[in-house]
C-alpha cells in the first residue's frame, strides 16, 4: 500500500496523488542515505538534493519531502508543457521528471511530442529513458513501462 502523503492543494492535486503512488513504489523508502546505482547519495523516496552519506530522515520527514518535491517538480513540468494533458499522462510525466530531472524532461522527446499534440508518441518516448550512467537498469525499464502504461490511461481518458 502506498504511503499517505499530504500534498498542498492546487489544480493538479489528483495527478500529484497518482504520481506519489508511482514514485513511492518505484523508488521505495530508505530512511538512511545510500548511493544509487550510479553513486549519487540518495535518501527517502529517491531524493538527491543536498543528501550526504550518513544522513537519516524519519518516515514522516520522507513523506513530507516527497510531497513538497513533487509540487516543485510539477511547477517545472508546467513550464515545459504548452498543451493541456490528462491527469494520468501528467502524473506519468511528473514521475519521469522527478527521476530524470526537470531539465531532462523539458528537452526530451516526451515533452516535444506532448507539446506537438502527439500524446501517444510522448507516452512511447518514455521508454527511451532506461539508462543511468550509460547503463540500462532493470529498475528504470520497469519504471518507464509503468509510466508509459499510466500515460496511456490519460490518452484513453482524454
Amino acid at each position: 500500500m502506498p504511503p499517505i502523503i499530504r500534498i498542498p492543494g492546487g489544480r493538479r492535486t489528483g495527478a500529484l496523488a497518482i504520481a506519489v503512488s508511482l514514485v513511492a513504489g518505484a523508488e521505495g523508502l530508505r530512511n538512511y542515505a545510500y548511493e544509487d546505482p550510479v553513486g549519487i547519495p540518495t535518501i527517502c523516496f529517491g531524493e538527491t538534493r543536498g543528501v550526504k552519506m550518513g544522513d537519516h530522515k524519519t518516515t514522516e520527514e520522507c513523506k513530507q519531502m516527497l510531497g513538497t518535491r513533487l509540487v516543485e517538480f510539477s511547477a517545472g513540468v508546467d513550464k515545459c508543457l504548452t498543451r493541456a494533458v490528462p491527469d494520468a499522462s501528467y502524473a506519468a510525466f511528473l514521475s519521469f521528471a522527478y527521476n530524470a530531472g526537470t531539465g531532462n524532461f523539458c528537452k526530451s522527446s516526451v515533452a516535444r511530442q506532448a507539446n506537438a499534440g502527439d500524446l501517444p508518441g510522448a507516452c512511447d518516448a518514455l521508454l527511451q529513458w532506461t539508462k543511468a550512467g550509460g547503463v540500462e537498469l532493470p529498475g528504470l525499464v520497469k519504471r518507464r513501462q509503468d509510466e508509459r502504461a499510466l500515460c496511456f490511461k490519460g490518452v484513453k481518458e482524454g
